[in-house]
């Protein structure tokens, strides 16, 4: 017979720690503080449990970064200051004793990682007391539920706290820190994803992280082409993963589509299959090219935001979301109302950016309103169920060709106008359009990319 098991109350048990890594981690960044940098790389100051050295933690990486001396004496005039400790002396003994406690300096990232490995094991139990006091709640959601658990996980799996309200004075470091970095030799790294147009970027900073980007246009000019065009120049040039849900198209059409972009080769021809050899040469150089990237692409015409996030969670090295488009999508709820519908969809996917930290790129269709105007350059108020797009938006972006109006107008003329741009500027981008190509260019460039 198997053996019994016995349960554990997870409300009752002491949550682990280990002093005395805590102690020794510490004690070495004081003796030695050239181990700051490599310990600032494993943990942050809620992986300590103690509140002591949760403030000794935040003191010492403080002064480090605003390139102060870190040392006994330093330290502990600053912990003073700040009151780590209820007395002075407290915080004088204290500082003495984690100074003798180390073993040695040399071993400082193995204490760091046993630090870190308690803090992730606190996480796990303090995410589980709150899945099942939520699963206990009679008016829990199933999967809404399943979602704040899996949700939970990957903050932890992240190195993520969640619902942490931090001091000015430690985001102003961090803050501080990031502005080091985007300063550095390696400051591309740590700037927004280039879209593949020199011009958008210098407007909108590249595609940030947690950015909710809207590009919407009315059917027929060109929406998903150009949103296409951004995933592959994103997927080629930086080698992060970039995932395409698509409401409206099947999978093999945006390969015809992707194909015909990067091969140059007439979409028309792949969708009859008129190839010269010539085409075919082409197509297996753009095939090999696209199939090197990391491209995934779900054609599910019924997904919702919290499957959408959780398919992209086990993606790694993700970079980039593109969906098309926002009016297909539902919230999986009974709404009603439409317009309230689209407004808590739009929330959620600012909410996924944020919580993913990726920028989210969404397709939306313009109104009618457009072709009736004889102005016909789109604006804020033309987006279709407009509720709250215009506000949980980060970049709105219009694509614009005066051409499907004007007949005078060059077909190949189009306009990329960046209506909303929390980050700068606003204005228009002169675009070059390829219709055969399904392919955007810029038009300093004609048909040649960035």
């Amino acid at each position: 017979m198997p053996a019994e098991t016995q349960s554990i109350d997870i409300y009752s048990q002491a949550l682990p720690y280990s002093l005395e890594a805590e102690q020794s981690v510490l004690g070495a960044l004081l003796l030695d503080p050239a181990c700051i940098p490599a310990v600032m790389e494993i943990l942050r100051q809620e992986c300590f449990y103690r509140p002591q050295h949760q403030g000794l933690y935040a003191v010492i990486t403080r002064m480090f970064t605003m390139g102060e001396r870190v040392d006994a004496v330093t330290v502990l005039e600053s912990a003073r200051r700040e009151k780590v400790f209820e007395t002075p002396e407290d915080a004088k003994i204290y500082l003495s004793q984690l100074v003798q406690v180390v073993p040695t300096t040399a071993n400082v990232t193995a204490y760091a990682q046993i630090v870190q490995e308690k803090y992730y094991l606190r996480s796990l139990i303090t995410a589980s007391r709150e899945v099942v006091d939520n699963a206990f709640d009679p008016q829990a959601d199933a999967a809404e539920l399943l979602d704040f658990a899996e949700q939970r996980i990957y903050d932890i799996r992240q190195g993520r706290q969640t619902g942490t309200i931090l001091p000015l004075s430690r985001i102003l470091v961090e803050t501080y820190d990031h502005l080091q970095r985007i300063s550095g030799e390696d400051r591309k790294d740590y700037l927004g994803l280039s879209t593949g147009y020199k011009a958008l970027d210098n407007m909108i900073t590249g595609l940030n992280k947690s950015d909710f980007l809207l590009i919407a246009a009315r059917p027929g000019v060109g929406k998903t082409a150009f949103a296409l065009n951004i995933a592959s120049n994103v997927a080629k040039n930086t080698g992060k993963a970039v995932a395409i849900f698509s409401l409206e198209m099947s999978k093999e059409q945006l390969a015809q589509r992707l194909l015909s972009s990067e091969a140059l080769v007439e979409l028309q021809k792949l969708l009859t299959g008129s190839l010269t050899d010539d085409d075919w040469v082409k197509i297996a150089r753009a095939t090999q090219t696209l199939a090197a990237s990391s491209i995934y692409v779900d054609d599910n015409a019924l997904t919702t935001v919290a499957e959408i996030k959780a398919k992209l969670r086990r993606i790694k090295d993700l970079g980039l979301v593109v969906i098309d488009y926002l009016q297909l999508m539902t919230s999986g709820r009974n709404i009603q109302n439409r317009v309230q519908e689209v407004s808590e969809i739009t929330r959620n996917l600012k909410l996924m950016a944020k919580e993913l930290n990726i920028p989210v790129i969404t397709l939306s269709q313009l109104s009618r309103s457009i072709e009736s105007r004889s102005e016909h350059k789109p604006m804020l108020s033309d987006l279709r169920e407009s509720g709250s797009i215009e506000q949980d938006a980060d970049v709105v972006m219009f694509l614009h060709r005066e051409a499907l109006y004007d007949e005078q107008v060059s077909v190949n003329d189009a306009k990329c106008i960046v209506a909303k741009n929390r980050h700068g500027e606003t204005g228009s981008i002169d675009l070059y359009w390829d219709g055969q190509y399904t392919r955007f260019s810029s038009i300093a460039y004609g048909r040649e990319p960035d």
